[in-house]
C-alpha cells in the first residue's frame, strides 16, 4: 500500500511520527492511520505510543518481506511472468530472494526447469512443482528474510553453473550500480552473478529511486532488466546506453 510506504519513508528520517499530523498529510481520518500503525508496529517496523508511534527502522534499513509482499502486487506479478517467459525449458536458474522474486517462481511452477532458490519461500513454494528439478544450497537462513546467506551458500552456488541468475534489488541505478541493504546477501548475489551466463534484474521501479548500503555490481553486469512503467526515463536510457535489455511490462 502507497500510503503505508509513504509512512515508513518518513519514519527513515524521523524517530517518531504523529497520528494527527500523518492523518492531516494523507488526507485520511486518524482511525486509518492508527490502523496502519498498528499494522506497521505487528510488522516490527514501529512500537506504538499515545497520539503516535516510535520510529524502529534503522536508517536505510530495508522493510520487512510482509511489508514489501503488499507492495505493487500487481507490477511484481507482471514481472515475474515476464521473466518467466525469458528462460526457456531446460535451462538452470539461479533465483533471488526477495518479493519480486518470488513472483517469478510462481510463474516458474509449471515450467520445467531446474532452480537452485536462494529464499525459503521460494523453495517452498517450488517444492510442490512436480516439473520443476529443485535444488537447494547450504547456508544459513536469514531472519524474517528466510534467504540463504554466508559461506556455504556462496560455495554451493560457486560449485554450479547457471543459465541464468534472477536477482533482485533494493536499489539500482546508472550511477551506483544495484545495490542491497544486508551485506552477507551481497556475497550470495555477486556469487550467483559470477556463476551465471545470463544476469536478469526482476525489480519494480520504485527500486530506481533508492540507493542500499552494499554494492552489488555495475550495470555493466546486467544483461536484462524486468520493470514496470515508472521506471525513470533518463535511468532507462542510461540502461540500454549500457547495452542493458530493459523489458518494460504494461
Amino acid at each position: 500500500m502507497e500510503r503505508l510506504r509513504a509512512i515508513m519513508d518518513t519514519l527513515r528520517t524521523h524517530d517518531s511520527v504523529s497520528v494527527t499530523e500523518l492523518a492531516a498529510e494523507h488526507r485520511v481520518s486518524e482511525m486509518t492511520i492508527r490502523r496502519d500503525l498498528d499494522e506497521l508496529a505487528q510488522q516490527g517496523v514501529v512500537r506504538r505510543i499515545r497520539g503516535g508511534a516510535l520510529s524502529l527502522l534503522l536508517r536505510g534499513e530495508e522493510p520487512p518481506f510482509a511489508v514489501r509482499e503488499r507492495e505493487a502486487v500487481e507490477a511484481k506479478q507482471r514481472i515475474g511472468a515476464e521473466v518467466a517467459a525469458l528462460i526457456a525449458d531446460g535451462e538452470a536458474v539461479v533465483l533471488d530472494g526477495g518479493t519480486t522474486a518470488l513472483e517469478v517462481a510462481r510463474a516458474l511452477a509449471e515450467r520445467r526447469v531446474t532452480v537452485l532458490p536462494l529464499a525459503l519461500q521460494s523453495a517452498t513454494l517450488l517444492a510442490a512443482a512436480p516439473r520443476v528439478r529443485l535444488v537447494l544450497p547450504g547456508g544459513e537462513v536469514r531472519q524474517g528474510e528466510l534467504n540463504f546467506m554466508g559461506p556455504l551458500t556462496e560455495s554451493s552456488i560457486k560449485a554450479l553453473r547457471f543459465d541464468t541468475a534472477v536477482i533482485g534489488c533494493c536499489g539500482l541505478s546508472s550511477e551506483h550500480g544495484l545495490t542491497a541493504h544486508d551485506l552477507p546477501e551481497v556475497a550470495v548475489k555477486q556469487a550467483a552473478i559470477a556463476a551465471a551466463r545470463r544476469v536478469v534484474v526482476a525489480c519494480d521501479s520504485g527500486k530506481f529511486s533508492r540507493t542500499a548500503f552494499g554494492a552489488v555490481c555495475p550495470i555493466s553486469e546486467l544483461d536484462v532488466v524486468v520493470t514496470d512503467a515508472g521506471i525513470p526515463r533518463e535511468q532507462h536510457d542510461a540502461l540500454v546506453a549500457a547495452k542493458v535489455t530493459v523489458r518494460v511490462v504494461a
